[in-house]
């Protein structure tokens, strides 16, 4: 970017501008004079030099270290008097219009910033006129305050700023520990766009193009003059960084980052505070996704995966670009805002609640509730139909309940609240499976943290075989291992999913047998994963299929095995590509035996992998950079694995029977791996359960 300064000129020999000097360079004088723009002065080299000297490892180091310095040399012929080795403040003088002509230069000749370290009385119109015109071609004009420690800034500066309020910064000076110097002017009644930056002892002084030394002493440099081009150069390396900025929203982003100092807010000494490029440089505002227009902002998580999905988002990586409140591009990282799936806790789920069951039936139905007697809840309406006392009802709620009905002798159907169709099948067919605390069977349905709300289940028999349809709608919740709060807001943390499917069971001599396919819809989850919305998930279709086996090999024996395998794919739209799919799959086998230790007790042993991802991702086409030329984004393809490393085996040995007048379950499990989380160790244990009627 290019930095013009108006001052006394530049030193054309200086190593710190080599290269740098900007061709339209000038002498604003130059119909009156042949002497060009070289600096005979030194103050305006040494503005020049805290603005934009180079990065060559001598001397100083400039803001804009790479910045076109446009020197405009302004002061009148034979003006400038000598005051040592190089001028601490110049001793010039510089007469309005031609100062006025100074800034119509720089802006009619691409000057993006320009620089006025000057001070004095009111501008006049001219030079007035002059500035407004270059702020409101898109220019940043930034003035001393000058050096006369008055609690206002200089008649001068004071105007300028008056005359373009918004595309002018006024700057004062701050010593090493942000303290205003003594010599500078204050905010005063200008304060909403007066900045303060290091003007106090900075170095340093340059003669004939080096560091000027005397008996072993650098000498350093005083004065609003040479806190000016600091924010000049700050604003210089915005304007090359994000090209698309104009001057006014230069002066807002730096005002907005700025270090408040004094008074809490904006004050009369330090204005809006003290220049902050590093906080300059950040995003400011409600970020987006480029090209979008989807808020994204970068504290977001921005998914979180499925029990089916482990450890995959683990050390995922996902660039993309995001703009800010200005339409400033940044490439941000946000593998680093994906979160795996909470861990089931097994264990804990099986034993702690306190609920009751109550049950009826007869040759043709069947009803079950389970109840919640912990007194948190009280949905009388609901309770209504159980005819509890009315302290048992204002105790409990319903968790679930199930009925079943027989139509005719071939044909059943039944529905549940709140309970999958799964066990509504498993009865209406007459299967007796065993029971496990902890290890699942392959049909468990794990998809995602799914809530069933109700379901449905119709069965016809034909001749030895059966046909069973079932349906099922509830919903997807989203929850990160690591339990992260707020992660879309209250409204937004379940996904509606709806389950069709249809299975074929026949019995053979010794032989259950059941074949099935079942179609999961979810609505914004990609088998129960959650992703921000600006990444435009619309749904996803999963095909499962799935049989299971059961064989009774002996007397009182029976061994089962199950099997399922199901093929994802994300609706395509928004920066969801193509390809987006999975493959998952899941496992069990058991071994049961009945009649151990007494005529109806069960002793039954279980392994079993759940649902599992075993390839597949999710395949993004998001902003991967930017173009300012024509303020649009450049697409490219980002793909998150969502097969996960680890893989979880579970083993479980259950009895259940009659004990001490009641009823007993006992456990002993291991979890290999769980929840698909390579690193995590395995979670054992032993549980025991007992419950009676009093």
């Amino acid at each position: 970017m290019t930095v013009a300064v108006i001052d006394s000129g530049i030193d054309v020999d200086s190593r710190e501008f080599a290269g740098r000097i900007s061709s339209k360079s000038v002498d604003i004088y130059q119909d009156q004079t042949n002497r060009g723009f070289n600096d005979e002065d030194g103050h305006g080299t040494h503005v020049s030099m805290i603005a934009a000297a180079a990065r060559d490892d001598y001397g100083i180091l400039g803001m804009a270290w790479n910045a076109t310095v446009m020197a405009i040399r302004s002061d009148r012929p034979g003006s400038c008097t000598e005051s040592g080795p190089a001028s601490l403040s110049s001793g010039c003088a510089f007469e309005d219009g031609k100062v006025a002509e100074a800034v119509n230069y720089a802006t009619n000749n691409g000057a993006k910033v320009i620089n006025i370290s000057l001070s004095g009385g009111a501008a006049g119109t001219a030079l007035r006129s002059a500035v407004q015109n270059a702020v409101n071609s898109g220019v940043l004009v930034v003035v001393a305050s000058g050096n006369d420690g008055a609690a206002q800034p200089s008649g001068y500066a004071t105007s300028l700023d008056n005359a373009a309020a918004g595309g002018v910064l006024v700057v004062g000076s701050v010593d090493e520990n942000g303290q205003i110097s003594d010599f500078s002017n204050k905010a005063g009644a200008n304060g909403e766009n007066f900045l303060t930056a290091r003007g106090e002892n900075v170095c340093c002084v340059y003669e004939n193009g080096a560091i000027y030394q005397s008996l072993g002493s650098v000498f350093l440099l005083n004065g609003t003059s040479f806190a000016a081009p600091q924010v000049a150069g700050a604003a210089a390396l915005l304007a090359q960084a994000f090209p698309s900025l104009t001057g006014r929203q230069i002066a807002e982003i730096l005002i907005e980052s700025a270090t408040d100092a004094g008074a809490t807010g904006r004050d009369n000494v330090y204005g809006e505070g003290i220049l902050n490029l590093t906080k300059a440089f950040e995003p400011a505002g409600t970020t987006s996704l480029a090209g979008s227009g989807q808020a994204l902002a970068l504290t977001d998580i921005v998914g979180v995966g499925s029990p089916a999905m482990g450890d995959a988002l683990g050390a995922t990586s996902l660039s993309a670009i995001v703009l800010d409140k200005y339409q400033r591009a940044y490439n941000v990282e946000l593998g680093s805002n994906l979160r795996g799936a909470g861990v089931a806790e097994r264990l804990y789920g099986a034993l702690v609640g306190e609920q009751r069951q109550a049950a009826m039936s007869s040759d043709v139905a069947s009803v079950a509730f389970t109840i919640d007697a912990r007194g948190a809840y009280g949905e009388l309406p609901r309770l209504a139909a159980l005819r509890l006392p009315n302290e048992d009802a204002e105790r409990a709620r319903i968790l679930a309940a199930r009925v079943a009905y027989r139509i005719s002798p071939n044909t059943q159907f039944g529905f549940a609240f709140a309970q999958g169709a799964d066990g509504l099948v498993a009865q209406l067919q007459g299967q007796s499976r065993p029971a496990f605390m902890i290890a699942t069977s392959a049909d468990a349905g794990e998809a995602g943290l799914q809530r069933k709300d109700m379901s449905f289940a119709f069965r016809r028999q034909f001749k030895g075989w059966g046909l069973t349809a079932k349906a099922e709608s509830g919903h997807v919740v989203s929850r990160s291992r690591e339990k992260v709060n707020g992660i879309w807001g209250r409204d937004q943390d379940r996904s509606k999913a709806q389950t069709l499917g249809l299975a074929v069971d026949r019995a053979i001599d010794n032989w259950t047998i059941s074949v099935g396919a079942e179609w999961l819809q979810e609505e914004r989850t990609f088998l129960g994963g959650r992703f921000h919305d600006s990444f435009g998930i619309r749904g996803t279709n999963t095909a499962f299929l799935d049989a299971e086996a059961a064989w009774s090999f002996a007397r009182n024996w029976r061994f089962g095995a199950s099997i399922r395998n199901g093929w994802s794919k994300a609706s395509a739209g928004d920066s969801v590509s193509a390809g987006s799919q999975l493959r998952s799959q899941a496992w069990s086998m058991d071994i049961e035996r009945w009649g151990v230790f007494g005529r109806d007790d069960r002793l039954a042993f279980r392994i079993a992998q759940p649902l599992r991802v075993s390839s597949g991702g999710l395949k993004l086409e998001l902003p991967v950079s930017y173009d300012y030329d024509t303020l649009s984004p450049v697409y490219g393809i980002r793909e998150i694995s969502l097969a996960p490393e680890g893989r979880e085996i579970m083993g479980e040995m259950a009895w259940r029977g009659a004990f001490m007048r009641g009823y007993a379950a006992a456990s002993v499990y291991y979890r290999h791996e769980p929840g698909h989380y390579a690193n995590l160790p395995a979670d054992k244990g032993i549980a025991f359960r007992w419950s009676t009627d009093f």
